[in-house]
C-alpha cells in the first residue's frame, strides 16, 4: 500500500501551526518630562536566536518630543538605545541568554512645550526564523519557493525542539529542587522531634535527681511530684 500523496501537505501543515505568527503592535506614546516611567514590552527568547526590533514612530524633529528606545534582557545585557527616534528604526541582535528582553519607549517632552502631544507608535519583533530575510537567501542561494519554504519549516521545528529541549532542563531543576526541599524538610522534622523527646527526657532525670537531693520531700513522694510539675507546666504552656 502506497502512501497518500497528501501526506506531504498536511506534515507542511502540522508544521506551520507551530510557527510564530507575528504581528504589529500599535499605541500611542504620550510626551512627558524627562525622568518618567517608560513604557516596555516584553518577549522571551532563547540564547543564540537573532531578533529583529523594527519600531515606526509618526511625527518629525524638532516637534517639542523625542522618542528613545532602549532594549535589553533580565539578565542586564545591552542590546540598543537608539535616540530620537522618527519614521522606522530596524535593530537587529543575537541573544546572550536563555532570558526575556524588554522593548522600552520613551518619550520625552522638551522644555517649554505645552502637554498634551504625543506620537504613535508601531512596534513589530520577529525571533528567529521570523526574523531572517528568506527572500535575500532565496536569490542568493536560487532557490525555488516550495524549498525556501521547506527550509524556513525546517528552521522553525528546530527552535521548537530546542524550546522543549529547554523548558524539560527547566522542569528538570525544578523537580530536583523541589525534592532537596522535601528532603531538608524531613530531616529538620525529625531532628525536631528528637530534639523535643531529649529535652522531655532530660527534664525527667533532672527533676528525679533534685527532689531526691532535698531531704525534706520523702522519695515515696518524688514520682507524684514530679507528675504534678508536668502537669502543671502543661497548663501554663
Amino acid at each position: 500500500m502506497q502512501p497518500s500523496q497528501s501526506m506531504p501537505s498536511l506534515l507542511v501543515l502540522a508544521v506551520s501551526l507551530f510557527s510564530v505568527v507575528g504581528s504589529a503592535l500599535k499605541f500611542d506614546l504620550a510626551a512627558e518630562p524627562v525622568g518618567h516611567r517608560q513604557r516596555c514590552i516584553r518577549n522571551f527568547v532563547a540564547t543564540d536566536t537573532l531578533v529583529v526590533v523594527t519600531a515606526t514612530v509618526s511625527g518629525h524633529k524638532g516637534d517639542g518630543q523625542q522618542v528613545n528606545i532602549h532594549i535589553r534582557d533580565a539578565l542586564g545585557n545591552e542590546y540598543g538605545r537608539p535616540k530620537d527616534v522618527v519614521g522606522e528604526a530596524r535593530m537587529a541582535f543575537t541573544s546572550h541568554a536563555n532570558a526575556a528582553f524588554d522593548v522600552c519607549f520613551e518619550n520625552n517632552l522638551d522644555s517649554g512645550h505645552a502637554y498634551g502631544p504625543s506620537r504613535s507608535v508601531e512596534l513589530d519583533v520577529d525571533i528567529g526564523a521570523d526574523a531572517r530575510d528568506w527572500s535575500a537567501i532565496q536569490a542568493a542561494e536560487k532557490l525555488k519557493p516550495v524549498e525556501i519554504e521547506l527550509r524556513r519549516i525546517e528552521e522553525v521545528v528546530a527552535e521548537v525542539v530546542s524550546q522543549m529541549d529547554y523548558l524539560r532542563s527547566r522542569e528538570q531543576k525544578l523537580r530536583d529542587t523541589n525534592e532537596s526541599t522535601n528532603e531538608r524538610v524531613k530531616w529538620f522534622g525529625f531532628s525536631i522531634m528528637a530534639t523535643l523527646v531529649g529535652l522531655g527526657a532530660w527534664q525527667v532525670v533532672y527533676l528525679r535527681a533534685y527532689f531526691r537531693s532535698v531531704v525534706i520531700i520523702p522519695e515515696r513522694n518524688e514520682e507524684m511530684l514530679i507528675n504534678q510539675w508536668i502537669f502543671r507546666s502543661k497548663h501554663l504552656i
